[in-house]
């Protein structure tokens, strides 16, 4: 099994989007800014949902992000200002256990493309 310490290690962000494009768009301003080491989009889900004292039903796109635990308060903040919703629901934490050459490969995120 994999470790962590500190605040250094694994970390993953999740985030429902409108659609793909729009979690896509996100998911290429992260990597480029060195903020994540990757970005996935999962298909299409029907997500029901309280909003503004109402419920409410939507067709959108999951994206599950990985990132440096370390830049993982800056990744959440900077997708949430990225974001077309007003309030995305944007939930980012550490994660327990990780292999290696995972943690590897995420330390080494924070370089800008």
């Amino acid at each position: 099994m994999g470790e962590t310490s500190g605040g250094s290690g694994a970390a993953l962000i999740w985030c429902p989007f409108p659609d793909e494009d729009a979690a896509l768009a996100a998911i290429r301003v992260l990597l480029g800014e060195g903020l994540i080491a990757c970005g996935n989009v999962l298909p299409a889900m029907t997500s029901m949902f309280v909003w503004n004292g109402g419920m409410d039903t939507a067709r959108e796109s999951g994206t599950l992000l990985k990132t440096n635990a370390d830049l993982l308060e800056k990744a959440v903040q900077r997708l949430a200002e990225l974001h077309p919703y007003e309030e995305p629901a944007v939930l980012g934490w550490h994660c327990d256990t990780a292999p290696p050459g995972t943690l590897a490969w995420l330390a080494a995120t924070g370089t800008k493309l």
